[in-house]
């Protein structure tokens, strides 16, 4: 098992992804209109603006309870805190475990930012093939899939080694 990256190292991972997240969601914010869509490569990829007041893919966003908010919020708070307790025992943790933790822990946070300031996330990442389209992202999610993989990746390695030697 190599040895995890330090507290700080992590917390600036975190750190990084939170910013990275605020920075391209507030340049979305301010330079395009809600729906404003973008080309970049066309029949394929926009930057687009919307606003999900759902979960992920946006889950529950046209919930019209009071409740809906409070649920998202303490979800994704209690998460983030069971992440965070993680990262802080990471000297029990591969590299991979941790790297992983720190980037799900960031984008969490960018995104649990924008429901409680906002009231919803900002999504512009816009993939498609013709009509065909995934639901839109942005930084935090594309941070929490990745370290999400890295999690996976972490799981099945013992297995695979072992399916090898």
């Amino acid at each position: 098992m190599s040895s995890p990256p330090s507290r700080t190292a992590l917390a600036s991972i975190s750190a990084i992804i939170f910013a990275l997240d605020r920075l391209t969601k507030r340049q979305i914010q301010t330079r395009f209109s809600a729906f404003d869509t973008v080309p970049v490569i066309p029949g394929f990829f926009d930057i687009i603006h919307a606003e999900n007041r759902g979960a992920a893919f946006s889950m529950f966003a046209d919930s019209s309870s009071p409740l809906r908010a409070v649920f998202l919020i303490g979800l994704a708070l209690v998460a983030m805190g069971v992440v965070a307790a993680m990262l802080w025992h990471a000297s029990k943790l591969d590299r991979a475990t941790a790297f992983g933790l720190s980037l799900i822990f960031g984008g969490a946070l960018g995104n649990v930012f924008d429901r409680i300031v906002y009231g919803s996330v900002t999504d512009f990442l816009d993939f498609h093939i013709g009509s065909l389209h995934w639901p839109a992202f942005n930084v935090a999610d594309s941070a929490i899939v990745v370290g999400s993989g890295l999690l996976l990746l972490d799981l099945v390695r013992p297995w695979l080694r072992a399916r090898t030697t």
